[in-house]
């Protein structure tokens, strides 16, 4: 892996994250404890450490994959690189929806689409490298949960 490549991914990662931070930070202090929630919501402070988690793994994974590709097939790392900022948005729109605009049907719908995305990310770098897909498996099973939370919080706000 080209420190270069982990340079990029990384900043791609700390801007989505950096982006749904900025949405989120009134919202959790002031809008989100209001929300009536399901009981299997996980406390607080697990959000910033499986994100946290995950994003790492997301700029790890995705600097192996896009740099063996580079190698070996220039058209499908460019294919991968869109698939990696597309899903990036997801996620930084999904916060956008939800905490900024308090959108809960469209946060929900977004929050699908991530997971779909994340499930194909997964695929897609696990066709490059077997560990590294495995290793990126969590984040398609987190955004699952997080649709699954998300449909919730909708339908008991309603």
């Amino acid at each position: 892996m080209r420190l270069t490549t982990l340079l990029t991914t990384g900043l791609g990662t700390a801007a989505a994250a950096t982006v749904g931070s900025l949405a989120s930070k009134s919202a959790l202090q002031s809008w989100y404890p209001k929300l009536t929630k399901p009981s299997y919501v996980p406390p607080d402070l697990a959000f910033p450490i499986v994100w946290t988690t995950i994003y790492a793994d997301i700029a790890v994974t995705s600097a192996i994959s896009i740099d063996e590709l580079r190698e070996n097939d220039a058209a499908e790392a460019k294919k991968y690189v869109a698939a990696l900022g597309a899903n990036l948005a997801l996620n930084a729109g999904w916060s956008w929806l939800f905490f900024g605009a308090h959108r809960l049907g469209a946060s929900a719908i977004t929050a699908l689409a991530l997971t779909l995305s994340s499930a194909d990310l997964a695929r897609r770098t696990a066709n490059v490298n077997t560990a590294a897909g495995t290793a990126l498996v969590p984040y398609p099973l987190w955004c699952a949960f997080a649709t699954k939370l998300s449909t919730d919080v909708w339908r008991l706000n309603r």
